[in-house]
């Protein structure tokens, strides 16, 4: 009885220490790398317009040369 007392007391303070260790632990978040992330998604996204706009332009060349 003595055991699976002290037993379920060790398993209750480990419990409060790793919340009280949660939250000591504040995320933080740098400002300038969520801009930089947005700026790189931005070229990311007009890069892929060009490309699907030099697709498509080619694919309609070649299908014009084709049918004429």
């Amino acid at each position: 009885m003595q055991n699976s007392f002290s037993s379920l007391k060790n398993k209750i303070i480990k419990r409060h220490e790793i919340k009280s260790e949660n939250n000591e632990h504040n995320k933080s978040t740098n400002i300038n790398i969520l801009l930089n992330r947005v700026s790189v998604n931005k070229r990311k996204e007009f890069q892929k317009k060009i490309l699907f706009t030099a697709a498509t332009s080619l694919g309609a060349v070649l299908l014009g040369v084709l049918i004429f």
